[in-house]
């Protein structure tokens, strides 16, 4: 039995639908990378407040994050690379997820660290922990569909010919 084709409203949508998910998630790597990376050392703070990685790989991590924050959110957004940029984007939100779900699990009282900052809470903070899951899982899902739908609009893979399918001949057909 073979597969039906996408109707025509389904073609002209997913291209609009992965340019949307590519910005916005490029967008808030983009954030969370340029706000860690002037203080190194807060970003370390957090990676260790998790307890889950031993020291010297937590400090590396710490370190490296902000800066892969950055590289793979400015992928997304001129859409270079798409399908690479929004499985590293989708497995970093996953591992976020996974780490928030673990602090949780083990009784920690910290900041996520998400968007600068993180360690362990002052006296009367509450960690978000739940809100900071969702809003991650939902990245994970804006990744997944860039990585399987790219490259989307005004891209760069689609202007250099490497994003595939960019369903450039379906607009004639509505």
């Amino acid at each position: 039995m073979a597969a039906s084709l996408p109707s025509p409203w389904a073609r002209t949508a997913i291209p609009w639908v992965t340019t949307v998910a590519r910005l916005v998630l490029g967008g808030v790597l983009i954030a969370a990378g340029a706000l860690k990376i002037g203080n190194p050392a807060d970003s370390v703070v957090a990676v260790k407040a998790y307890q889950l990685l031993p020291e010297s790989i937590a400090v590396a991590v710490g370190y490296a994050l902000p800066i892969l924050e950055i590289v793979v959110g400015v992928l997304l957004v001129v859409g270079l690379l798409t399908r690479v940029a929004a499985v590293i984007a989708a497995l970093l939100m996953f591992a976020f997820v996974f780490g928030i779900g673990w602090a949780w699990a083990k009784g920690l009282r910290i900041d996520c660290g998400c968007f600068g900052g993180g360690g362990q809470l002052g006296a009367g903070q509450e960690p978000t922990y739940l809100l900071d899951i969702v809003r991650d899982f939902g990245l994970v899902l804006l990744g997944a569909w860039a990585a399987r739908f790219p490259p989307g609009r005004f891209a760069l893979d689609g202007a250099l010919g490497l994003g595939g399918d960019t369903h450039e001949e379906d607009e004639g057909d509505d």
